[in-house]
């Protein structure tokens, strides 16, 4: 079936989890920038991309806001709720979604859509809820490669990346 809406999780996996405090109480994140091309690929292919986190910060919002992604859900208790008001507003079902998350608070959904994967790093308890491990860690490329894995069953990874180059050639 084609995926029709990518989720995904931020923490551990557009990060490696880790929470990084200052001395004046200032929290910072660390994303890895390779992320940043799953995203564009999506957009390049017109497929929607939302991001389902339970974390409510500032630091999400602002990643998001610079890639353009359109469907942000923050402070998030029940993924698999949030995704299901998500599917009606763009009328389609839970099997044309892709999700990846890396913990307990993902597997519901995880279980419930058309494709999903956690990453490398994910506790192993975690595989029984998702279809595939991913071979990259959390904070590692793991988005990327999620994206590339659905682009390529799909058949829509060259074009992806033929989308790019015009675009990077055009003046």
């Amino acid at each position: 079936m084609k995926i029709k809406l990518v989720l995904t999780d931020i923490d551990g996996v557009w990060t490696d989890g880790g929470m990084y405090y200052d001395q004046t109480g200032n929290e910072l994140k660390k994303f890895n920038t390779t992320d940043s091309a799953g995203v564009v690929f999506l957009q390049l292919l017109d497929i929607p991309l939302g991001i389902i986190t339970g974390e409510n910060t500032k630091i999400v919002w602002r990643r998001a806001e610079k890639l353009k992604i359109n469907h942000l859900f923050i402070g998030v208790k029940n993924k698999l709720e949030t995704a299901e008001k998500l599917c009606a507003e763009l009328q389609i079902s839970l099997q044309e979604v892709a999700y990846i998350g890396d913990d307990l608070n993902d597997a519901m959904l995880l279980k419930s859509v058309g494709f999903s994967a956690v990453p490398a790093n994910a506790p192993s308890y975690m595989e029984k809820y998702a279809k595939i491990r991913l071979t990259k860690k959390g904070g590692e490329g793991a988005f990327r490669e999620f994206v590339e894995l659905i682009l390529t069953k799909e058949n829509l990874l060259d074009t992806a990346i033929q989308k790019y180059l015009k675009t990077t050639q055009q003046k």
